[in-house]
């Protein structure tokens, strides 16, 4: 019988973009390295980015604060909605509004759920070994929810309402014959404060 053990993936969004979303801002840059800082002393195996410019510089970004972490760029992190749900299976109240937030996207976008499966059989569980995988995935909004909502066995459409920070830190830990366990969300304790709740509305700033 193969030997499995724990995987602690942590979750981090892209520094805050340009208005084009072509590269980051100067407080995106602050808010790669910031992080950057922080995972100095975890013991990262890689870091694995989406394709997209603001996600593959936060990367690298954060990996100059780092001792030589493998980078790697992947598709399945990239910026596309994970699960498209029907109206029968949203809250009746919220359903109409919910389903016109997502059709505001492009169809490229829409089409997400292929590479949504795929991501959790790529990111998620225990990892083969006798030694604990730590990995940092450096995503969108969207994924992360969409990887919280799995942990949690949440309904499919429940990746939606779930939202990060740019650059704040998500961990969860998958443990062999455990359920998941999401050690800490969205944290944000290693940003100043005018750089936290960036990729908010005002609404949600607390």
């Amino acid at each position: 019988m193969t030997e499995t053990a724990a995987r602690y993936l942590y979750l981090a969004r892209h520094g805050e973009a340009s208005a084009d979303e072509t590269t980051l801002t100067e407080s995106g840059r602050r808010q790669a390295v910031l992080l950057g800082e922080r995972l100095q002393n975890t013991p990262l195996s890689a870091i694995h980015h989406g394709p997209l410019p603001r996600a593959q510089q936060t990367a690298q970004l954060i990996s100059a604060q780092l001792d030589a972490v493998p980078v790697h760029q992947s598709e399945l992190a990239g910026d596309y909605i994970p699960y498209l749900p029907t109206k029968e299976e949203l809250p009746p109240d919220s359903a109409d509004a919910m389903l016109s937030f997502l059709a505001q996207f492009p169809e490229e976008e829409r089409n997400g759920g292929p590479l949504a499966r795929k991501a959790l059989a790529e990111f998620t569980g225990p990892v083969d070994g006798d030694r604990p995988r730590h990995e940092l995935v450096v995503t969108h909004n969207f994924l992360i929810g969409w990887l919280i909502r799995a942990a949690l066995d949440a309904p499919e459409w429940r990746w939606m309402g779930l939202n990060h920070s740019n650059a704040a830190l998500t961990v969860i830990r998958y443990a062999p014959d455990k359920p998941p366990s999401v050690l800490f969300y969205n944290d944000m304790r290693h940003l100043p404060t005018e750089l936290r709740w960036t990729g908010f509305p005002p609404e949600f700033h607390i």
